[in-house]
């Protein structure tokens, strides 16, 4: 029998053959396969499985396996690096028919979702119990909270609630070889290496995470909004360490340079400064305390009191963005690259990246923002545009920034990425961000666990 009469016989009316379904799953939304979608150029997979349980996803895998097929893992494809990309002799493996809640235990705060669940939807659901998952990535509304694992994601709240991985409190997910594997679910082990890792950004290379638990925390009291502008990034920089060094966790603190406040906070903030926004929530009496200090620190930093205003602009237009097709048609290239690194050499990789990026010829703007802070650092959310004269010419720019960028951050010391992962995009510069000894670690994991490089191949390892 050929591979998709027995994916036939296994799945039925969940395996699904038409070219419009193909085309649909074929990709994430990584600009350079929309950009081969819009030229008509983009490949279609064999075939897409939408299996229904964890049961029917592992005898999936098997099958696969056993042909010889490429499996390519899907959530709801909002990823932005190229972790989804379909050849024409793979299998799509979709979750998103593994969707929906498992259980919510309100005393231990604890809710397990099917990893095909939407990010929104999960949220809405816990809030009926007066919970909150606390993780609020842009792309709540189109994400799957099993793409959350696999791409170790990291959400808008993070300063206070963590990236994923401080949520995440077991997986469930299918390995390379169709077994099944669940994690113990406890708050802290010290029984080895903790092998949820090799799943919290694998971007399916390693498994497909089929169910996720999180740990919850009651909905916080009402916040308290505020902002603050800077003379440059350099002070805004200093002051955002005066406030987390010491111990303060607002929720949100993001801090823009003058281009991206020009952007998007025109009506709110002097022209040539640089804003931050704050957002301050808890238990009771928690954000008032929290504002006050922060507001002080602030000002002691040279920071002058903003419209409040453009913290409310903020919330409203968060997650508006444009296509990327919709900015081809309009003659642009674009796209952001987000990094990390220590506040020592924030400042620095700040004007490295934006000075390469801005070097590729007809680029047009190179801006960046803070979007997550830390103890010991933060990272750095940049985006250009650039403008070619010719269609003929945007891969060549879009890749030529993209290496301009990288090379300026792995020349800084910064990791090469925060929280979109690595994908096809930043694969080639893996092997500087792990090392020698690192990479051939996870090469070596990834061949004991998927020998035949069937699951996801030419994403995440490095050659």
């Amino acid at each position: 029998m050929t591979l998709i009469d027995e994916l036939t016989d296994l799945l039925g009316d969940d395996l699904l053959l038409e070219d419009d379904a193909r085309h649909s799953r074929a990709r994430d939304t990584w600009p350079r396969s929309e950009f081969d979608q819009w030229q008509g150029r983009l490949v279609l997979p064999v075939v897409v499985a939408v299996p229904s349980s964890t049961e029917k996803l592992a005898a999936t895998v098997q099958l696969c396996r056993s042909h010889g097929a490429p499996m390519i893992p899907r959530g709801a494809g909002s990823g932005c690096v190229g972790g989804v990309l379909a050849s024409s002799d793979s299998v799509v493996i979709s979750t998103e028919r593994l969707s929906g809640l498992c259980w919510l235990n309100p005393v231990d705060g604890l809710a397990a979702f099917r990893s095909g669940t939407m990010g929104i939807d999960a949220e809405s659901r816990v809030r009926q119990d007066g919970f909150t998952i606390g993780h609020w990535p842009q792309s709540i509304e189109i994400s799957s909270v099993g793409g959350w694992v696999a791409t170790r994601a990291s959400g808008q709240y993070s300063t206070a609630y963590g990236n994923i991985e401080d949520i995440v409190y077991a997986v469930e997910a299918v390995l390379p070889d169709g077994s099944i594997y669940r994690s113990r679910p406890t708050p802290r082990a010290s029984a080895g290496p903790d092998l949820r890792e090799l799943l919290l950004g694998s971007e399916g290379t390693l498994g497909i995470i089929t169910e996720v638990t999180f740990s919850l925390r009651p909905l916080p009291e009402p916040g308290v909004r505020q902002a603050f502008h800077f003379e440059d990034m350099s002070a805004g920089i200093d002051a955002l360490r005066s406030v987390i060094v010491p111990g303060w966790r607002p929720p949100v603190v993001r801090l823009y340079d003058a281009g991206e406040s020009r952007r998007h906070f025109r009506d709110h903030v002097p022209k040539g400064r640089c804003v931050a926004i704050f957002l301050h929530e808890g238990p009771p009496g928690h954000a008032e305390l929290e504002a006050a200090a922060v507001a002080e620190l602030c000002q002691a930093g040279g920071g002058e009191p903003a419209d409040p205003g453009a913290v409310d602009h903020w919330f409203e237009h968060r997650n508006t963005v444009p296509t990327w097709t919709e900015l081809f048609e309009q003659g642009l290239v674009a796209d952001t690259i987000e990094v990390a690194t220590s506040w020592r050499h924030l400042g620095q990789l700040y004007t490295a990246v934006v000075e390469a990026i801005s070097a590729v010829p007809t680029v047009i703007a190179a801006t960046a923002h803070t979007s997550h802070a830390y103890q010991s650092g933060a990272n750095l959310y940049f985006t250009f545009a650039a403008q070619p004269s010719d269609p003929d010419q945007y891969q060549s720019v879009y890749d030529a920034c993209w290496a301009a960028a990288m090379q300026a951050a792995t020349d800084c010391g910064a990791g090469i990425s925060h929280h979109h992962g690595i994908g096809r995009v930043r694969r080639p510069w893996m092997a500087d961000e792990l090392g020698d000894t690192g990479a051939k670690v996870l090469r070596t994991v990834k061949t004991a666990l998927d020998p035949h490089n069937l699951m996801n191949p030419g994403v995440l390892i490095p050659d």
